[in-house]
Order: C-alpha cells, then structure tokens, then sequence
C-alpha cells in the first residue's frame, strides 16, 4: 500500500494539470529504506509529449547524486497520462528500473470528472495495482 500525504498528493496532481497537455513527471523521495514519501521533486518532460514522458538526462544524474548526498531513494515515481486512465503503459513499464518505488499515474484525461491517481508496483515487467492511502500527516 502507498501511504501518502494529502499535501504531496495534491502538489502531484497539481502538476499534473498544470502541464497538461503535456504529460508531467518527477519523483517523491524519502529515506533510504523508510517507503515513505516525503520530498516532491517535479521534474521537466525532457519529452514535452502529451503521449510520452522522459527524464533529461542531465537532470536525472543530478537527482541521483542528490538523493545519494542526502541518504534518500525515490519512494515514489510518478507521471501523468493526458488522454488514457491511469495505468502503466507498454513503454512505462518497459522503463520501469526502480523496483521499490510506487509507481503512480495521474490521468487529466477529459473522460475523467477529477483526475484519477493510481499506484503500482512494477517488478520484472509485472504491473500490480496497490491501494493509496491519503493521510493528513505521518504521525
């Protein structure tokens, strides 16, 4: 089960929407070992797709060297879906290369009254749904 904040959830679907027509992406980090999301880290769409998303390269290496000076993970990968519901695609799964993370996909999708959010682990090419717990804080 994903247990998130209400703040981090809204700021994710904020960005979401705010990028929409173009699919959104980042990552949520915690400590090392913890699955515990705590720091929103939206990133840019290297891709600027509304069918697509990808980290810039450059970006991602300096996130990565963060996380490491700082003792975190990505505890949450996240992106959006502009046109479709919220569930991983061939291509999201295929770069799926963080075994721990909750992998969550918001869709804006016009066929949605509000944007649907979805978790999802995604091990060896094997997509499983997990509940999402919204909490007010990790008391």
């Amino acid at each position: 089960m994903l247990t998130i904040t209400q703040e981090l959830h809204d700021a994710i679907v904020a960005h979401a929407r705010a990028d929409h027509p173009d699919e959104a992406c980042g990552i949520v980090a915690g400590p090392e070992g913890s699955d515990r999301p705590e720091r929103f880290v939206p990133m840019q769409n290297a891709a600027r797709s509304p069918t697509f998303y990808e980290f810039d390269s450059t970006d991602l290496l300096r996130l990565y060297r963060e996380l490491d000076d700082r003792d975190e993970e990505p505890v949450v990968v996240y992106h959006s879906h502009t046109a479709t519901e919220a569930y991983p695609s061939r291509t999201d799964i295929s770069y799926a290369n963080e075994p721990g993370a909750h992998y969550v996909l918001v869709s804006t999708a016009e066929d949605f009254p509000e944007p649907q959010f979805r978790s999802f682990r995604i091990v060896d090419g094997t997509v499983t749904e997990e509940p999402v717990k919204v909490v007010a804080s990790y008391a």
